[in-house]
């Protein structure tokens, strides 16, 4: 007879288990859906990011194309050493100078926008 009652109270901890994730879900966003025999039911909200990925691409993408551009435009040496002299300085100008270190994709494009303007 105890087997049975710890069986149905392994039942019933996992079912409360669900219900608080679900609920827990379900707190951060839900939208209503009907089923096709007309039961309402609710479905979370998908979390979406504060900053989009199209954002974030956009914006490397365009880290790379001012890099490009500096580096064509100044040359590899003068890049280089003005990135050396920001290294030099704060912790701010060290993580820019990182930052702006010359890249394989930055140095290849340079090479290329060189190539087309010359």
């Amino acid at each position: 007879m105890e087997a049975a009652m710890t069986g149905k109270q392994l039942e019933f901890d996992q079912r409360i288990h669900r219900l608080s994730k679900k609920h827990a879900k379900l707190s951060r966003g839900y939208r209503a859906t009907m089923r096709k025999d007309g039961l309402v039911v609710m479905r979370p909200q998908r979390v979406q990011s504060a900053v989009p990925a199209k954002v974030l691409l956009l914006c490397l993408v365009g880290l790379f194309a001012f890099k490009t551009f500096l580096l064509t435009s100044l040359g590899a040496s003068a890049y280089q050493y003005r990135v050396d002299s920001l290294a030099e300085g704060t912790a701010v100008e060290k993580a820019g100078a990182w930052v702006m270190q010359v890249d394989p994709i930055s140095e290849r494009l340079s090479v290329q926008l060189g190539k087309f303007l010359h």
